[in-house]
């Protein structure tokens, strides 16, 4: 093996690697005969200017990103989050209804809204106040947004599932099946929201049919 094949496979093996590769590996790959630090002491002069350079950190090598462009390679990153069972019946509530109140929302799941389900909507921008419905206490209405057609991937509302396949659920018919935690005398509690999911743009808004 000559210097130039076993530079290629030192280059090409430490390029592929997961890890940083111990000269011991690296001995393997080219063998006896070969002048291995020759060959690591050109290949780390070749990356020298490079944006990637061969480091040494005691017997293993490997390559890394220049620390001088560490500034310019920021990274950003979609971050997932997690939303509970009842925000996302929220959210398909006030799609099919919009422009609705908190009231028009507990009165169609017959179970109060807890306390900041509508500020997690609100932070991830999938909801906004219209204005105040002309009505004893001028409740805030709430209607959908851009942002919220573009992450489910929407053309439109009118591109949402048909609102009677949501009535099957008995998700948006008062006096449908109680599945939401309405209490046998009928009064409304406050619902649990340790049950969280994960959304994906483009993922339907139907919830799971219920049996009555």
């Amino acid at each position: 093996m000559d210097i130039q094949l076993a530079k290629r496979i030192l280059e090409a093996s430490l390029f592929t690697a997961s890890s940083p590769l111990d000269v011991v590996d690296l001995r393997v790959l080219v063998g006896e005969a070969i002048d291995l630090d020759a060959v690591l002491a050109e290949l780390m002069e070749d990356y020298g200017s490079r944006g990637i350079q061969l480091e040494q950190t005691g017997t293993r090598f490997a390559f890394r990103t220049a620390a001088d462009l560490a500034s310019h390679l920021n990274v950003q990153r979609v971050e997932e989050r997690k939303l509970s069972k009842a925000a996302l019946e929220i959210l398909a509530i006030i799609a099919y209804h919009q422009p609705v109140t908190r009231g028009d929302i507990e009165d169609l799941r017959g179970v109060a809204v807890a306390k900041g389900t509508l500020d997690v909507l609100l932070e991830l921008e999938w909801i906004t106040p219209q204005g105040r419905r002309d009505t004893p206490g001028r409740p805030i209405e709430w209607i959908t947004t851009p942002q919220f057609l573009d992450h489910f991937a929407l053309k439109g509302l009118d591109s949402l599932p048909g609102v009677h396949e949501l009535r099957n659920a008995g998700l948006l018919t008062k006096g449908g099946p109680q599945i939401y935690g309405m209490q046998e005398d009928g009064h409304l509690h406050e619902e649990d929201e340790s049950d969280e999911i994960e959304i994906e743009a483009g993922e339907d808004l139907r919830p799971e049919e219920t049996d009555a």
